[in-house]
């Protein structure tokens, strides 16, 4: 992945970075303290929730992918376990309070500058609150292998398919 053209000072001592080569890769570096930046991947979570032989999604409101369908989910805070970030996320986005039965996946794969290069999907049921839209969404839906809508995310859609396949790995206990 390219470096950020925005990380152009030191963090540490406001020096202006130069490029240099650094633990194997062309990276900003600091000529007055040898500070060196590293470009962190950006991790998201997401709720993977079945009904009936339906999974619960939701529309995006907002860019990127405006008016197209995904599961809830968002990005991991700093700090925060990844499990806990999809289901604050779930409730964020639905309203719902999920609890987490198991780690189904992790998809790799930056798909737009604003992305996440690693998607976390977690199982989980519905424990409580009334579906609505909220947050980052305008609607929240159920939907069977017959009539989803059009996907936003290729990490999304490839769990679709696993879905549609039969082989999405279904856990029985909590693997997080």
């Amino acid at each position: 992945m390219a470096d950020d053209p925005q990380v152009k000072f030191c963090l540490r001592c406001g020096q202006a970075l130069e490029r240099c080569i650094r633990f194997g890769a062309l990276r900003p570096v600091c000529p007055s303290c040898s500070y060196t930046h590293f470009f962190d991947p950006k991790v998201a979570a997401a709720i993977w929730a079945e009904r009936s032989g339906k999974v619960l999604m939701v529309r995006r409101a907002i860019d990127p992918a405006r008016g197209k369908w995904t599961v809830p989910g968002g990005f991991v805070n700093s700090g925060e376990d990844p499990a806990l970030a999809a289901a604050r996320e779930c409730k964020e986005e639905t309203g719902l309070n999920v609890e987490i039965t198991g780690l189904l996946d992790i998809v790799a794969g930056r798909e737009h500058a604003r992305g996440a290069d690693f998607v976390v999907f977690y199982q989980a049921s519905p424990m409580g609150g009334s579906p609505r839209a909220c947050d980052e969404v305008d609607r929240v839906e159920w939907f069977g292998p017959r009539d989803l809508p059009t996907i936003a995310f290729k990490a999304t859609q490839t769990m679709i398919e696993a879905w549609l396949t039969d082989k999405l790995k279904k856990t029985r206990t909590n693997h997080y």
